[in-house]
C-alpha cells in the first residue's frame, strides 16, 4: 500500500499517526483529573502528612477490591501530567508513595485560592456538551454553541438554573481569590489613594471584598445581574448593586473588570468600556482608572501557555460571543473606546494588569 500523499516515509507516518492519537485522547487528561478531584485524592494525600502507598490510598478511598489496582493506572497518568510525583517513604523501605506537587495543592479544597470549583465548574456536563455541537454551530445563525446546544445563552441558563449559577459563581469566585492575591500583593499600588471602586460583573463580590478589606477607605461596590447578586449583604464600605453594564455603571473613581471583556465581541467591549468612562468621577487624565485583567495573547510564552490561551479562546466559541486578544487586539478597543493609552503588566501569567 503506498504512503500517503505527502507523507515521505514509514517513520513520519507513524509519527503522524502518533501526532494524531495524542490529541484524540487528549480530553483523557481531562477526565482522569475531573475523577481525580471527585474522589478527593489531593486532600486525603495532603491529610496523610507524608508520601502514600498506594494500598494506603485505596483503603481510605473504599474502591471496589476488584478495581483498586486501577487507582494506581489513573495515578500513573496524573504523575504524568505533573499532579503527584512518587517518592520513596524511607531509605530503608523500597516502596514509593504519592505525594502533591504545586499543581495538586491548587487543588485543595481548604486551600483559599484552590482551583477545584473551577475545575469542576468548566468539565461539568452542561458546559461540556457544546463542544460535541462545534461543527454544527459553524452551519447555524447562534451566538455561541451553548445556544445551539441548550437553546439559550450561557447567562440565560445561569439566570434559570439555580445548580449552574452557583457552580458558575463559585467557579469564577474561586479563580477571583487567585488573581486578587496576586494583584493586591504585586500591583497594590493601582489601588492607593482611590476613594471608590465598582467591580463591573464581579458576581459574589471576592475581588471586592478583598479590596474593601485591604483598603479600607475605598468604599467598593460590586455591579452584577439582579439573580447573581440577590441575597447578597455588603459591609461597611461594600455595596452590591443588580444591573446591567450595557445601561449603565455606578460612578466611582475606579472601575475594575476581571475576565469580563474577553465574553464579549469588539463592538460589546467598545459599549463597556464607553461605559466605563462615562462611570470614572475624575476623567482617566486626572486619575480614573479602568483597570482590567484578561488575556494578552502572546506566543513567545512558551508552548504550554500559549497553547492554553488558544484553548481559551476556543472556550469563548463555546460558552460566550468574546475572544482572547492580543496586545494590538486589545490597543484597537481602547482607541475605539476613546481611551489614549493603556499600561499592561504581565504578572498573572496567563492573564495581565491592564490599566
Amino acid at each position: 500500500m503506498p504512503l500517503p500523499s505527502g507523507i515521505a516515509s514509514t517513520q513520519e507516518l507513524v509519527v503522524a499517526q502518533g501526532h494524531v492519537w495524542n490529541h484524540i485522547f487528549n480530553f483523557i487528561n481531562s477526565m482522569s483529573l475531573k475523577c481525580t478531584i471527585q474522589l478527593h485524592i489531593p486532600d486525603i494525600i495532603h491529610q496523610h502528612g507524608k508520601p502514600m502507598k498506594l494500598t494506603e490510598l485505596t483503603d481510605i478511598l473504599c474502591v471496589n477490591e476488584a478495581k483498586s489496582l486501577c487507582i494506581e493506572r489513573l495515578m500513573s497518568i496524573m504523575i504524568h501530567s505533573k499532579f503527584f510525583t512518587k517518592i520513596k517513604i524511607s531509605k530503608k523501605e523500597e516502596k514509593e508513595g504519592y505525594w502533591l506537587t504545586p499543581a495538586s495543592r491548587l487543588l485543595l479544597r481548604d486551600e483559599p485560592v484552590s482551583l477545584t470549583p473551577f475545575a469542576l465548574d468548566m468539565l461539568d456536563p452542561i458546559l461540556a456538551d457544546p463542544w460535541h455541537d462545534l461543527s454544527k454551530w459553524f452551519h447555524d445563525d447562534h451566538s455561541t454553541t451553548f445556544v445551539t446546544t441548550h437553546g439559550r445563552t450561557l447567562w440565560e441558563h445561569a439566570g434559570q438554573d439555580p445548580r449552574v449559577n452557583q457552580f458558575f459563581n463559585e467557579g469564577m469566585a474561586s479563580d477571583a481569590r487567585l488573581v486578587t492575591s496576586v494583584i493586591i500583593k504585586n500591583c497594590g499600588h493601582v489601588f492607593q489613594g482611590l476613594k471608590s471602586m465598582v467591580d463591573v460583573a464581579g458576581g459574589t463580590g471576592t475581588v471586592a471584598k478583598a479590596v474593601a478589606d485591604e483598603f479600607p477607605d475605598i468604599k467598593c461596590s460590586v455591579l452584577d445581574l439582579p439573580h447573581v447578586v440577590a441575597g447578597l449583604e455588603g459591609t461597611k464600605n461594600l455595596t452590591f448593586v443588580g444591573g446591567d453594564m450595557f445601561e449603565s455603571i455606578p460612578s466611582a473613581d475606579a472601575i475594575f473588570m476581571k475576565w469580563i471583556l474577553h465574553d464579549w465581541p469588539d463592538e460589546e467591549c467598545v459599549k463597556i468600556l464607553g461605559k466605563c468612562k462615562e462611570a470614572l468621577i475624575p476623567s482617566k487624565d486626572n486619575g480614573g482608572k479602568v483597570i482590567i485583567v484578561d488575556m494578552v495573547v502572546d506566543n513567545k510564552k512558551g508552548h504550554e501557555a500559549f497553547e492554553t490561551q488558544l484553548f481559551f479562546d476556543m472556550l469563548m466559541i463555546i460558552l460566550t460571543s468574546g475572544r482572547e486578544r492580543t496586545e494590538k487586539d486589545w490597543a484597537k478597543l481602547f482607541i475605539a473606546a476613546g481611551f489614549t493609552s493603556y499600561k499592561i503588566t504581565p504578572i498573572l501569567g496567563l492573564r495581565s494588569h491592564i490599566y
